[in-house]
């Protein structure tokens, strides 16, 4: 049900949404260091969201015949200069993976796999909620600027996050 073509780059997709993961659970870390817990449990709620992405990628390969190939996890970043640099790093990554999502759509499409583009579609509107989310972010740590009782504020407001996961 799955060309060999769509199947490697679906595969490719689960690691790169394990390593968005990883990812989040490193600045969560970083956050920490900081005491600043709002910042961080917001960072593993968007971890544990992108673990249940490729989750959905991995049981669709499943379902459709493919083989699933789990390849190696790459080391995320440490540090960062602020909690602004950490935040415009995830925005960055956000748009990373919404390119990576359109070029496996468009894939799919080349590949005549419409179940695969009705479930890439999903991804594609989920993608358009990540970036702005964390524009947001990034908009308000602008604002903010060295204002440490605004940062307090913010903590606050991000640590209320509900996991839709």
């Amino acid at each position: 049900m799955i060309s060999k073509k769509l199947e490697i780059a679906w595969n490719k997709q689960i690691n790169e949404e394990i390593f968005s993961a990883y990812l989040y659970l490193s600045m969560a870390a970083y956050f920490l260091s900081l005491n600043l817990d709002g910042f961080a449990a917001w960072m593993k709620a968007q971890a544990q969201e992108e673990m249940s992405h490729a989750m959905k990628l991995f049981g669709f390969l499943d379902e459709t015949g493919g083989r699933i190939s789990l390849l190696a996890v790459k080391e995320p970043e440490k540090n960062w200069k602020s909690p602004l640099a950490a935040f415009t790093a995830a925005f960055r990554h956000e748009q990373y993976i919404t390119g990576r999502i359109d070029e496996l759509y468009r894939l799919a499409g080349n590949e005549k796999n419409n179940p695969a583009q009705i479930v890439l579609q999903w991804f594609i509107k989920e993608q358009v909620e990540e970036e702005a989310t964390a524009a947001k972010i990034v908009f308000k740590l602008n604002q903010l600027k060295d204002n440490v009782g605004g940062l307090w504020i913010l903590d606050r407001e991000l640590g209320a996050r509900q996991n839709k996961a």
